[in-house]
């Protein structure tokens, strides 16, 4: 049977001829498609020049633009004219913390968005909080983390002054923290700090052992709500 089925050989050599050069053929189309592929894939892997999209350019510039809240003393403008006349104000806040809250104080112009924070706080972290209610320890005046945050307030009452008495008033809040070294939770803590500020304005003060949130809470309950202050006249 193997003998009744062979060709001749010329026509064996011409079907062989031809399979070897479509093999050869296809092999070269091949060969090339993937020449073409790896050279796509190596402009892709290629580096390019960082993206401008806006973006990432915020991602970028955000950290930076941002100032923590220790850094937040801005310093108030010149005004003149009628910007001069004021309302100034101070505006006693509490805020959530990691144990009972902390109360301390905004203190500016309502033309201006920008504020100053003054507040009694130990300075350091967690082991300076933790030995003040034992003892003294060194402490800071100003910004905490937490206090221009809005979403940590809990209480909050503003009194206006007058551009004289804000004079005076923020004047002497700078002195309180030029003047307040040490902390301690139950002598000079931070209720007892603000409670200087709201005292020399002329309003009633509640008991200074009470938690931020409720302090503020008394003191403006205490003083009727009212939403001035006028320091006596010398």
């Amino acid at each position: 049977m193997a003998r009744a089925n062979r060709r001749p050989p010329g026509l064996l050599f011409f079907v062989g001829t031809s399979i070897l050069a479509a093999c050869v053929g296809l092999g070269m189309g091949s060969s090339s498609a993937q020449q073409l592929t790896a050279s796509a894939d190596h402009q892709q892997d290629t580096p390019r020049k960082p993206s401008m999209k806006p973006g990432v350019t915020t991602a970028a510039v955000a950290p930076t633009a941002a100032a923590s809240p220790a850094d937040v003393k801005p310093v108030r403008r010149s005004q003149s004219g009628a910007a001069a006349k004021g309302p100034y104000y101070v505006d006693f806040r509490a805020r959530t913390a990691a144990s009972y809250g902390h109360a301390f104080v905004w203190f500016g112009k309502t033309s201006e968005k920008q504020v100053e924070v003054a507040g009694l706080h130990p300075a350091g972290d967690t082991l300076p909080y933790v030995l003040g209610h034992l003892m003294w320890v060194p402490s800071e005046t100003g910004a905490s983390y937490g206090d221009l945050d809005v979403q940590y307030l809990t209480a909050s009452y503003r009194v206006y002054l007058s551009e004289a008495d804000a004079r005076k008033v923020f004047a002497h809040i700078k002195h309180l923290q030029a003047t307040s070294p040490l902390w301690n939770a139950e002598t000079t803590n931070c209720t007892a700090f603000i409670g200087r500020i709201a005292s020399f304005m002329g309003l009633k003060t509640p008991f200074h052992l009470l938690k931020p949130e409720e302090y503020i809470n008394q003191l403006k309950a205490l003083n009727g709500g009212r939403q001035t202050a006028q320091l006596a006249s010398e």
